[in-house]
């Protein structure tokens, strides 16, 4: 590593800071090569820190010019700078309150990181979530330092903007508030933590909208756009008017701004950034048309556009204190998304398809060498830590509080927390103690899913005798790393009772397991129930429960829970392929049958049908594998998945063939949920019957496509059906679109045949378009065989692995996080046979010994070589 002892952080260590900001100027005069950064920053001593002594400033890659206090030039005999600091010694300092200015000059052009202030195609942008902003100045650069902001930008570009509202008049100035001309100066006026800053400057195309908040205050809306995607960025704005609407009436939360700007970015590490009144966007999750982008990519346009949007209060306005309390923004904020899509939406449909994220990602972090708490203890690299173990179990956390406390009192206490903590660094103590106050209860046991990781298993065991019958759980969390001793959680388990003809005797009631062990005892029952248990997802749990193959079928056909009957016919599927892999079973006809009444079934959702349809996923295979002690051959996993869905579409032949001729919506497109829902449906019968008819039908249905979401089912089943002509002709349409392209370059690898993936993968890197240090590019190569082709990726010969050691070491030197993020393929590498986990553990090896391995990476790759039991 870069770095001989890398330096860990604890949660333990926290101190406040020794001095807080009272404002904050900043004087940019953009140079690709040389951009100077004058800033002048006002500073008091904070009563609540422990020593008012030196003044330490994080910087990185800064080149310093000048630097002064109270208007006193300091010389180098003032002050010590390091690689990563510049400090002032405390005989230096002239009192409690005092003005620090500094002039530093910084390379954009140079920094293919994408941290800090840095060029994409001639556009300049920022990142600067988690640690960004010290390499752009020297600053206290920790999200408890809050302060205004005003921010002066000199360049000739036509478009300049920062957080905040445009500062005065200026000629020129367009409707929407940017600057044609030298120089322009946005004034921020809510104190904000320096990763929430934000600059743009570039040759941008404006959408532009107006809006009125609830109190009727006027609201400008921007989303600014690479010149010829004005036309892609309509739904984008719908999303967003739609999110502040949602926001205000349900959460009471209005914007507080003049201005709301949207910047879609080419080079971008992440989804998108709230900065305070500039996000900036992956222009993936901005930009959408029929003709070039999916239902999905509407479905994700939508949803993070609200998250962006919903950071403001939750995030913005009120912040974390360090960054251990990430999960406090982000798992509030992406449960706020989950419910805005599940009320704009269909709400069964959504909770399922954030259970299979949570699944896929989350449980299978929880499950390896990767393990940490929601909040976790202690970290090298804080951007190793966004994960889907903060964000998606942290959303779990807050949906389950609001089960225990109920929505009366979770509203209550969501008004409490906003009117409290406005202005504030939070913890997750602050966050508790108001329910704590508002529900009249003892959330302590509660707090332990901050602070335990692994997912929890719930063992549940029935009797019936006499008419009474009684469930008992006991709940046990397997060890982590670092963390063997677990300790019993609050556990909302939301169950009901259907009765052997399949009618429901006892609605959805919520029993809390606190203890290792907990029964229920419910009488008067005329014959033995089948229970349903989990209702709704309602705790991020794993229930271990012997269900016999009727019981599943029974809550397949009758559940009225709509996430449980989805999740019977799920554990169907998981049987029987663990059946056909270890015993060479046929498929059940009862599993059979019951897919066939639901893909029939056009009462119910066609989104829900098709998720209904949808066997589960290789990985979740290899995880049932290793759960039923088994070794998982990634090989036989996808053989074994291909034939029983053959077998599906053979029994289901006539049913789908209807459904697919049923599921036309229309010549006219709309992304909205009922055409989403039916494409979606159309598509998975598609794919089913092309694997009895060869294609064929796939082949007219890219023909005659008009649209994205359309096209791209036909082509990924064309090519999985080995048409070696769809590629070319899809290449030839769409070549000069960027993002469409990353739908080619993925495809491609992600529908390889697994024995062909990795020189599939190989070869797309030569081709002309891939640009590997644009992320988005790179991600849909490498990622569309580590994510997308499993078997592929885990082909016997080592092949797979030796390609993402190579791409992985090159990445790092030039974009660690993109590096850290991608080498996360090799988590589950301990659940494979001895041959692979060689072979996985030579690359673990050869990537730690690399020299130059940034912080990033090497912290990743030295958890995943730990030892399991460490």
């Amino acid at each position: 590593m870069t770095d001989a002892t890398p330096q860990t952080i604890r949660l333990t260590d926290y101190t406040p800071p020794s001095y807080l900001v009272e404002d904050v100027a900043l004087h940019f005069t953009l140079a690709p090569r040389g951009t100077r950064v004058r800033s002048t920053i006002r500073f008091r001593a904070n009563p609540a820190g422990i020593d008012q002594g030196n003044l330490i400033l994080d910087g990185e890659n800064l080149r310093l010019i000048s630097v002064a206090i109270d208007g006193k030039a300091l010389t180098a005999f003032d002050y010590l700078l390091t690689p990563d600091r510049l400090t002032i010694p405390s005989d230096r300092i002239p009192g409690t309150e005092f003005t620090f200015e500094a002039e530093v000059e910084i390379d954009p052009a140079d920094n293919t990181a994408l941290e800090g202030l840095y060029l994409s195609n001639g556009m300049f942008c920022t990142q600067c979530e988690a640690q960004g902003f010290r390499k752009i100045t020297f600053y206290p650069d920790r999200p408890d330092v809050m302060a205004p902001f005003t921010v002066t930008i000199d360049s000739d570009l036509p478009v300049l903007l920062s957080n905040g509202n445009p500062h005065g008049a200026i000629p020129g100035d367009t409707p929407a508030g940017s600057a044609i001309g030298s120089s322009r100066t946005w004034h921020d006026p809510w104190p904000k933590p320096a990763y929430l800053f934000a600059l743009v400057a570039g040759d941008l195309r404006v959408v532009t909208a107006p809006f009125t908040t609830a109190s009727g205050r006027p609201v400008t809306l921007n989303i600014w756009v690479r010149p010829g995607d004005e036309g892609k960025a309509d739904y984008a704005m719908d999303a967003l008017k739609r999110s502040m609407v949602w926001d205000e009436q349900v959460y009471g939360r209005e914007y507080d701004l003049d201005v709301f700007n949207i910047v879609a970015v080419d080079d971008f590490n992440m989804g998108a950034m709230e900065n305070k009144g500039l996000n900036i966007f992956n222009s993936k999750f901005v930009l959408a048309s029929a003709e070039t982008a999916t239902d999905r990519d509407y479905d994700l346009i939508e949803g993070i556009i609200a998250h962006e949007y919903f950071h403001n209060w939750t995030g913005n306005r009120i912040t974390c204190r360090d960054w251990f309390q990430l999960c406090l923004k982000e798992g509030l904020t992406v449960f706020r998304d989950q419910q805005f899509s599940a009320d704009t939406r269909s709400a069964p449909v959504k909770r399922i398809e954030d259970v299979l994220q949570l699944r896929a990602r989350q449980f299978r972090e929880d499950a390896g060498p990767l393990a940490h708490n929601v909040r976790p203890d202690s970290y090298i690299e804080i951007n190793n830590f966004y994960t889907a173990t903060v964000y998606e179990k942290g959303a779990e956390l807050i949906r389950m509080l609001r089960i225990l406390v109920g929505d009366d009192a979770y509203a209550a206490a969501l008004t409490l927390y906003f009117d409290r903590h406005d202005g504030q660094a939070c913890t997750i103590e602050d966050w508790l103690a108001i329910f704590e106050e508002v529900a009249h209860r003892d959330l302590s046991q509660f707090k332990r899913w901050y602070t335990q990781a692994g997912t929890p298993h719930i063992t549940v065991t029935e009797a019936f005798d006499a008419g009474t019958y009684t469930l008992t759980f006991r709940q046990h969390t397997p060890p982590t790393p670092g963390q063997h001793l677990k300790e019993a959680l609050v556990i909302p388990m939301a169950f009901g009772l259907l009765s052997p003809d399949g009618r429901e005797t006892h609605p959805t009631q919520v029993l809390e397991l606190s203890a290792p062990e907990t029964t229920i005892t419910i009488k008067g029952l005329a014959a033995k129930p089948v229970p349903s248990l989990l209702r709704g997802f309602s705790a991020p749990v794993i229930v271990d429960h012997d269900v016999s193959v009727g019981d599943r079928a029974l809550l397949l056909a009758h559940d009225t829970d709509p996430f449980n009957r989805w999740e019977a016919g799920r554990a169907l599927g998981r049987k029987t392929l663990l059946d056909m892999l270890s015993h060479a079973k046929a498929p059940a006809p009862a599993f059979l049958d019951g897919l066939a009444a639901v893909a029939g079934d056009a009462t119910l959702d066609p989104a829900f049908r098709a998720l209904a349809l949808a066997l589960p996923s290789e990985d979740d295979i290899t995880q049932a594998a290793c759960d039923a002690h088994l070794v998982p051959d990634p090989t036989a996993i996808h053989a074994t998945r291909k034939a029983l869905s053959t077998a599906i579409a053979r029994h289901l032949e006539p049913v789908l063939s209807t459904v697919y001729d049923a599921m036309d919506p229309g010549p006219h497109y709309s992304p909205d949920a009922d055409q989403a829902g039916k494409r979606s449906l159309r598509a998975t019968a598609l794919r089913l019957l092309a694997l009895l008819d060869g294609g064929n039908r796939a082949r007219a249905h890219y023909d005659a496509a008009q649209n994205m979401t359309d096209q791209m089912a036909a082509f990924a089943i064309l090519l999985e059906a080995g048409d070696t002509n769809v590629a070319t002709a899809f290449h030839d349409q769409w070549k000069d679109d960027r993002l469409v392209m990353d739908k080619w370059f993925m495809a491609q690898v992600a529908h390889a045949a697994p024995e062909q993936a990795v020189a599939t993968a190989e070869r797309l890197t030569g081709h002309p378009l891939f640009d590997w240090k644009n992320p988005n590019r790179f991600r849909s190569v490498v990622g569309g065989l580590t994510a997308g082709n499993p078997a592929g990726f885990h082909d016997p010969s080592g092949a797979g692995y030796r390609f993402l050691a190579d791409w992985l070491l090159r990445i790092d030197a030039i974009n660690p996080q993109t590096a850290a993020r991608m080498s996360t393929a090799f988590e589950t590498w301990r659940r494979y046979d001895a041959d692979r986990q060689a072979l996985i553990a030579a690359q673990l090896d050869r990537i730690a010994a690399a020299a130059g391995l940034s912080r990033d990476l090497g912290e990743m790759v030295q958890r995943m070589r730990t030892p399991s039991d460490a």
